[in-house]
């Protein structure tokens, strides 16, 4: 299996710094070796755990698929810059199967790595969805509850309210209810780890905690996709 290295991340940085088309051909095998060929093969380490959470995910190791891009898409951004300094895998269903689905994710950026489940963003009336099945007592949620209490792995992240909306709910779900965006989320710089043959192992193990924090968020879409039909 290929590994990360720290040439990984300087490559990466130089790249963006360059941000030039001809200095990304010039250092394309560079590219390759370092970059590109230790994320397909954590991509393929993954991809079992991942098909274990949800067997519906796309998991073919490629570039648009679980890969990142390194090129950016700044079509609408007002960001012009050509690359990123930053890669992930993602393992996600298919808007054919699910128009909006959460996915699994892992990603290296500067001197640090994180990886967890959720959304970049998730539309309103999905996160509605998701506050209709904790305040209804959804046995599913219980169980993603559960789950985020028993680890020390993850943690909640995603933008808050800055007023409280459910103020007289228990603190346990209102950090859940008073989020715009949804993802579970853990952050290392541990650098020994991410350059290590342990990596795909270590990130495996603890995605494979998620599956109930999951499938609490993916039923949310499926009531929410349902409802609009």
């Amino acid at each position: 299996m290929e590994l990360f290295t720290p040439q990984t991340l300087e490559f990466l940085f130089e790249n963006r710094l360059n941000d030039s088309r001809a200095w990304f051909l010039e250092h394309h095998e560079q590219y390759e070796q370092l970059v590109l060929r230790p994320l397909r093969d954590l991509s393929q380490a993954l991809s079992h755990t991942a098909l274990e959470i949800d067997p519906e995910v796309v998991s073919q190791p490629q570039g648009g698929k679980t890969i990142s891009r390194i090129r950016r898409d700044t079509r609408f951004s007002h960001d012009k810059s050509l690359y990123r300094d930053n890669m992930w895998v993602v393992f996600r269903r298919s808007k054919a199967s699910l128009a909006e689905a959460p996915c699994l994710y892992f990603e290296i950026r500067g001197q640090e790595f994180e990886y967890g489940c959720g959304f970049y963003h998730c539309s309103p009336p999905v996160m509605g969805t998701i506050r209709e099945m904790i305040l209804a007592g959804s046995p599913l949620f219980d169980k993603a509850q559960t789950a985020l209490q028993r680890q020390k792995v993850f943690h909640l992240e995603g933008e808050c309210y800055r007023r409280a909306h459910y103020p007289d709910q228990p603190e346990e779900k209102r950090q859940w209810l008073e989020r715009r965006n949804l993802c579970l989320m853990a952050t290392s710089n541990d650098a020994k780890l991410l350059f290590s043959d342990r990596l795909a192992d270590t990130v495996a193990k603890h995605l494979s905690l998620l599956k109930p924090m999951y499938h609490f968020l993916l039923e949310a879409c499926r009531i929410t996709q349902h409802a609009g039909e």
